[in-house]
C-alpha cells in the first residue's frame, strides 16, 4: 500500500502546483490582452481552481473508474463548503457586499436541482454530459456579461483587480500555462492510480475515496485562495471562489466525465450525498443573504459548516463497508 500513498501524495503536490501555474498564467495573459478583472476573476480564476477536479474526474473516467470520478465531484463541492469556507471563516469572518455573489448563488441552486434531476435514473449519460457543458458555456457567458455591466467600484471587481498579477510578459504567461495543461493530466494520472490502489487495499468502494480522500486533495486549490483572501480582507473573492468552483464542479467536471463514458450511480449519492450537498448550500445561501442585515459568515457559523463536514466524514467512513 505505500506505492499507491507514494503515487497519491506525489499526485496532489504536483497537481496543485500545476492548476496555480495555469491559472496564473491564463489571467496574466488575459490580462495582457485587455481583459477587465472581473470577467477574469469571474471566469479564469473562479473555475481555474477546479482545474484539478476536472482532469482528475476525466482520467478517472477515461480509465473506467467512474465511481472516482462521480464521488471527486460530489464530493468537492460538500469540502468546498464544509472544510473551505468553514476554515476560511474560522481564520476571518467574511462579510458579503457584491452584488454579482448574491445573484450567483440561486444559478448554483437551480444547476444543482438540474444535476440532481438527471441522476435519477441512476446514470449520468453522455447526452446529460453533453448538455451540462451546454450550460456551462451558458453561465461563462453570463458571468461575462455580468462582469461588463458591473461597476469598477463593485467590491469584488476591486479584489480581482488586486489578485490578477501585473507586468507578467505575455510570453511567460503563455509558458506558464502550458505548463501547467502538460502537467495537470499527469498529475491526475498518478493521483487516480494512487487513490484506486489505495480503494483496492481498503476493500472499499472508489466512490469512497473520491467523496473523501480525493475531494479533499483535489479542494487544496480553493482552500489556499480562500484563506489567503479571508487574511488579505478580500471577503467577496474568498466566497465567490466557491461558489463559481461549485458551478465548474457540477456543470464541468460532472460533464466530461460523462461524455468520455457514462457514470453511474449508486443510490446512496441521492440519499446520502447529493441532500449533504444541499444541506451546506442552503446554509451558505442564509448566511449570505441580507434578510437579517448584512450578509456574514461568521466564525461560529464557520464551526458549524466544519462540524457538518466531519459528521459527513464520518458518515461516509461508517458506511463504507
Amino acid at each position: 500500500m505505500l506505492i499507491p500513498i507514494i503515487q497519491l501524495i506525489g499526485g496532489f503536490l504536483l497537481l496543485v502546483w500545476a492548476a496555480d501555474r495555469l491559472v496564473a498564467g491564463a489571467a496574466a495573459a488575459a490580462r495582457n490582452l485587455g481583459v477587465s478583472p472581473l470577467i477574469i476573476g469571474l471566469t479564469i480564476v473562479g473555475f481555474g481552481t477546479s482545474a484539478p477536479e476536472l482532469v482528475v474526474s476525466a482520467v478517472a473516467s477515461y480509465r473506467d473508474n467512474a465511481g472516482l470520478a462521480i464521488g471527486n465531484a460530489i464530493g468537492s463541492n460538500i469540502a468546498n463548503m464544509g472544510l473551505v469556507l468553514g476554515l476560511t471563516a474560522l481564520v476571518y469572518p467574511l462579510q458579503v457586499e457584491s452584488a454579482a455573489l448574491k445573484r450567483e448563488y440561486p444559478l448554483l441552486l437551480l444547476i444543482m436541482l438540474v444535476c440532481l434531476f438527471m441522476a435519477l435514473d441512476l446514470e449520468y449519460s453522455r447526452v446529460d454530459g453533453w448538455l451540462m457543458l451546454v450550460g456551462l458555456l451558458a453561465v461563462i457567458r453570463w458571468l461575462v456579461r455580468l462582469g461588463i455591466q458591473r461597476p469598477p467600484t463593485d467590491p469584488l471587481a476591486e479584489e480581482f483587480e488586486a489578485e490578477i498579477p501585473v507586468g507578467v510578459p505575455t510570453r511567460i504567461a503563455v509558458f506558464w500555462l502550458l505548463v501547467g495543461l502538460v502537467v495537470l493530466p499527469i498529475s491526475s494520472g498518478f493521483l487516480v492510480e494512487g487513490a484506486v490502489g489505495i480503494a483496492r487495499s481498503l476493500h472499499v468502494r472508489e466512490t469512497v475515496i473520491g467523496l473523501t480522500i480525493v475531494a479533499f486533495g483535489t479542494s487544496l486549490p480553493e482552500l489556499a485562495t480562500a484563506v489567503t483572501s479571508a487574511l488579505r480582507r478580500e471577503d467577496d473573492l474568498a466566497i465567490g471562489n466557491i461558489v463559481g468552483s461549485n458551478m465548474f464542479n457540477l456543470l464541468g467536471v460532472l460533464g466530461i466525465a460523462a461524455v468520455i463514458r457514462p457514470v453511474e450511480l449508486m443510490p446512496l449519492l441521492l440519499v446520502r450525498d447529493y441532500p449533504v450537498m444541499f444541506l451546506l448550500t442552503g446554509i451558505l445561501f442564509l448566511l449570505a443573504s441580507d434578510f437579517r442585515g448584512p450578509g456574514r459568515i461568521g466564525r461560529r457559523s464557520g464551526g458549524a459548516l466544519l462540524a457538518i463536514f466531519a459528521a459527513y466524514q464520518a458518515m461516509v467512513w461508517m458506511m463504507a463497508g
